[in-house]
């Protein structure tokens, strides 16, 4: 973690914080009124605070970042309902099973659609714990700080990418954000590199403000939010073109018909070509050496730095 020093005339802002906190108790200085203004939380959730907020959210992750030495990110998307390789098919036993004991149950039947759904899924899981594994040692090769690991902190290909970079041994980050339906983040994000947001606007700026590639698996809502997020900006050119790769092209063609708004004039041919699809880990990465590491690509292609 880098260190930083400051020499000031002026007492910090903890010093004054203990001092203030000292102080004789009377009905002044107990007054909401007497609070310091940046200890004064009923202050900061008022309302009128939202760009200080905002700028809080924006500056505590910039800060912690840096100060762990963190350049660029790889960032991992897809959706929190993919389930590991084996409750996905521990889930479809068990629902099979059920179903053969009952087999015209409306809601069984329903299940198990879904069961083997998720089973077939499944393997976007292992496919990104692969991947995160192949970045998380060309991390710990090259400094720590390059080309980390980062996520939406949750389950789902999250807590997949956060489980492949943590298994080898490399940190990885996790940008969670308050939601009804999630209560924590994955186990496998870095305690120190673990955020927590309010703000939708401004974790997907962070998700941004280091990253080198994009890879995207199958996904909901928020997932398209994200990719079209980072669509947007290449487009207009408000950020440099960074590589995005997409998996399963079979499921991003049934969802997507960019070339229906080519046909449109909505958008142009060459915006289809921002994204890249892919299979499996092994292309990704290779997609990710020729952008990221060109000068290494004869070294990493070994199958001692290559395959992990």
């Amino acid at each position: 973690m880098r260190e930083t020093t400051t020499t000031t005339i002026f007492p910090s802002a903890q010093e004054d914080v203990q001092a203030a906190e000292c102080g004789v108790s009377t009905p002044q200085t107990v007054s909401p009124s007497y609070r310091l203004a940046f200890r004064d939380h009923d202050l900061l959730l008022r309302d009128e605070l939202r760009p200080v907020r905002l700028l809080l959210e924006l500056q505590k992750a910039e800060l912690i970042l840096d100060e762990h030495g963190i350049t660029d990110t790889v960032v991992i998307f897809g959706s929190a309902r993919i389930l590991a390789p084996d409750i996905a098919t521990a889930k479809a036993t068990a629902v099979e099973a059920a179903l053969r004991h009952i087999p015209h149950d409306p809601r069984l039947v329903r299940e198990a659609a879904r069961a083997r759904r998720d089973a077939a899924n499944a393997r976007y899981y292992e496919e990104a714990r692969k991947l995160a594994s192949y970045i998380a040692h060309a991390n710990q090769l090259n400094g720590h700080g390059h080309c980390v690991v980062a996520t939406g902190g949750g389950p789902g290909i999250m807590e997949a990418a956060n489980r492949g970079a943590h298994e080898a041994g490399a940190k990885s980050i996790g940008l969670s954000i308050v939601l009804p339906h999630e209560e924590h983040p994955n186990e496998f994000v870095t305690p120190a590199l673990s955020f927590l947001f309010h703000y939708f606007a401004i974790r997907k700026m962070h998700f941004l403000m280091r990253a080198r590639v994009l890879v995207v698996f199958p996904g909901g809502l928020g997932t398209l939010d994200e990719l079209f997020d980072a669509l947007t900006l290449i487009q207009t050119q408000k950020i440099k073109p960074i590589p995005i790769l997409v998996f399963g092209k079979s499921f991003w063609e049934r969802v997507l018909n960019l070339q229906a708004l080519v046909d449109e004039g909505m958008i142009a041919p060459e915006d289809v070509g921002l994204l890249r699809y892919v299979e499996t880990a092994e292309e990704a990465w290779d997609l990710i050496v020729d952008s990221i590491y060109e000068e290494k690509a004869e070294e990493m292609s070994t199958e001692q730095y290559y395959r992990p």
